[in-house]
């Protein structure tokens, strides 16, 4: 029996997203950001599935077809997760189950990121790209899906109720700009608009364009300047300024006079006196 284990696990073939990351996405964000050992190259750590089940507290069955879903989803048996506290306005007690959720590691969460992107998502309604400003700043991503039934596994017919989940991947990205090109690379279809490192690239492209908008509103007016000029000369001609010489003189034959006023005040006041 453990034989027949062994070789059933040497013979399951590697994951193929795996596959293309050690051989070509890896070299390429080496070149890209040029790490000094590829030991620091960003790879997806786990990938987390969570599924609210609130309305299992009213219904046991509920939780059982939810943990059945995910299971079926992530091939993986999930576990239960129960309500720390007692909330009265949700009529919550403690330790009753509010979700269900399961971790996904090595060739399981590289098999489920395969499915989850050239199959699942593109099922998605409406889809135009998933949203690239919902990473958390530390090179995790989080998306929302609505409906379980995007997931082929999932019999449209035996459900008994849609129901949504949250798919967080957690990978050792230091910044979101290099977990975008990681994601990116592996094949996660994101929108255009919003992409970490674009907007720096468009606050640069927006002052560039507000200085060259300046540049020409300054040349225009300096040019208007200069035709004004040419069509009334006298109107911006600059006035004659008296030579040194000639100011000293006016200033000196003006106390000269201002002198003899004041000789010819002091005499008539005398005789006045007298």
């Amino acid at each position: 029996m453990e034989a027949a284990t062994e070789q059933a696990k040497q013979a399951a073939p590697p994951p193929r997203l795996r596959e293309t990351y050690e051989q070509e996405l890896k070299p390429a964000l080496i070149q890209r950001f040029g790490y000094s050992t590829p030991m620091a190259v960003p790879t997806l750590e786990k990938i987390t599935l969570n599924m609210g089940v609130g309305e299992a507290k009213q219904n046991t069955q509920m939780l059982e077809a939810a943990i059945e879903q995910l299971a079926t989803i992530a091939g993986q048996h999930p576990s239960t997760r129960r309500a720390k506290k007692s909330v009265a306005s949700f009529k919550v007690r403690e330790g009753m189950p509010v979700g269900i959720a399961v971790t996904l590691r090595r060739a399981r969460m590289w098999e489920f990121l395969d499915r989850l992107t050239s199959i699942a998502v593109p099922r998605i309604r409406d889809f135009r790209g998933l949203n690239a400003r919902s990473f958390d700043g530390r090179g995790n991503y989080s998306m929302g899906i609505r409906e379980q039934i995007i997931f082929p596994e999932i019999e449209y017919d035996s459900i008994d109720e849609v129901r949504g989940l949250d798919v967080t991947i957690t990978t050792t990205a230091k910044t979101d700009e290099e977990a975008f090109a990681l994601l990116d690379g592996l094949g996660m279809p994101f929108a255009q608009e919003g992409r970490p490192g674009q907007e720096d690239a468009e606050a640069e492209a927006e002052e560039e364009r507000r200085h060259e908008e300046a540049r020409q509103r300054a040349e225009a007016e300096a040019a208007a300047l200069e035709q004004l000029k040419e069509e009334n000369p006298e109107a911006y001609a600059k006035p004659e300024k008296p030579e040194e010489g000639e100011e000293e003189e006016g200033g000196e034959d003006g106390a000269k006079a201002e002198g003899g006023d004041d000789s010819k005040d002091s005499e008539e006041t005398s005789k006045e006196e007298s």
